[in-house]
């Protein structure tokens, strides 16, 4: 299992992780250092524990933020998704002719052959 050396807030840990995943626990180091140095930088020195505890809460509190943000976004692409389905499930009102128009093209066919026949009779 490597052991990796990880700085936060001026202060070194050593911590093992599981190989391969030394990346992310030095991407998450980097996340909580952000933290503790903001910590830090408004109150000043305090005990280590105090520091992570700190920084882990203002981590926490983002974490729970975007959170949020996920649950409102998943739950708008699905009112989207279903209304977007039930759109594509009702005939297209584009193509749909109204009755009204469909009994009013009849009566001109009905007149236009009428004014053939006379004009055949004629001729």
């Amino acid at each position: 299992m490597p052991e990796v050396t990880i700085k936060i807030g001026g202060r070194e840990f050593e911590v093992a992780c599981q190989e391969g995943e030394e990346h992310y626990l030095k991407s998450a180091a980097a996340m909580l250092d952000t933290e503790a140095s903001a910590v830090i930088a408004q109150i000043g020195r305090m005990p280590e524990i105090r520091m992570l505890l700190m920084a882990g809460l203002m981590l926490a509190d983002k974490a729970a933020g975007i959170e949020e943000q996920l649950k409102y976004k998943e739950d708008k692409i699905a009112n989207l998704e279903g209304e977007l389905s039930r759109l594509r499930s009702q005939p297209s009102q584009a193509s749909a002719v109204p009755p009204e128009i469909t009994q009013t093209m009849a009566e001109l066919a009905a007149r236009a052959e009428a004014l053939a026949a006379q004009v055949e009779e004629r001729a």
